[in-house]
């Protein structure tokens, strides 16, 4: 059976947000019982819960809704580069040198281990100009174990408005802890959320095939 690497945090109340943003809740509007035959629950929260993609609606006013964007960005080839150095930004110079034959989508781990249980504003991020190198190279999405691509406190959202600017895609919130660095198969498909400025997604990593099919 082929490995696969399961790169999404649970989602549960536990699951930290952004201050001010809406955090998971379920209650039951069903539950089994004398004359219900099933449990249905109700669950509220913000799309940025989790793994996520955020979709240019969320920094872009003008921008397509998560249930709006194609999806080829969101499967396919990736790299998993490894940058732990526990810096603010991950700059150019920090990922030049896994670049040879980069595939189209670009996944960084920046810590040993994700922070899934608790928020805190002290996470790496990435810089424009790295979102601009990886643009120039061809790349189509990138994602990261951090909940933003900017630094917590960031109000003009520079690499948001990088990927706007390069029309990329963008995963926050992975989990890359059992992830070694190199070249893997990526799926990730937000759902169909036709007004919504990000979307969930249940992330995944498989080992891509040593052959092509004939």
């Amino acid at each position: 059976m082929q490995q696969i690497w399961d790169i999404s945090p649970p989602v549960s109340a536990q699951a930290p947000v952004f201050p001010g943003d809406t955090p998971y809740s379920q209650r039951w509007s069903a539950t089994l019982g004398p004359g219900c035959p099933v449990n249905v629950s109700q669950i509220t929260m913000s799309p940025h819960v989790g793994a996520h993609a955020d979709a240019p609606l969320h920094y872009s006013a003008d921008g397509k809704a998560a249930g709006r964007l194609p999806l080829a960005p969101f499967i396919g080839p990736c790299r998993v580069i490894h940058c732990m150095h526990g810096r603010a930004l991950i700059t150019p110079d920090d990922v030049q040198p896994f670049l040879a034959d980069v595939p189209q989508r670009v996944l960084v781990r920046t810590c040993e281990r994700a922070n899934i249980l608790a928020w805190s504003s002290q996470f790496t991020a990435f810089a424009a100009e790295t979102i601009a190198l990886l643009a120039d190279l061809g790349v189509l999405l990138v994602g990261l174990d951090t909940p933003s691509i900017d630094p917590a406190d960031s109000k003009d959202l520079p690499s948001h408005q990088a990927i706007l600017n390069y029309d990329m895609r963008v995963l926050e919130n992975l989990v890359l802890d059992d992830v070694a660095a190199g070249d893997y198969e990526l799926i990730a498909l937000p759902l169909a959320l036709i007004d919504a400025d990000a979307s969930p997604v249940r992330a995944i990593l498989r080992a891509l095939p040593t052959s092509t099919p004939s």
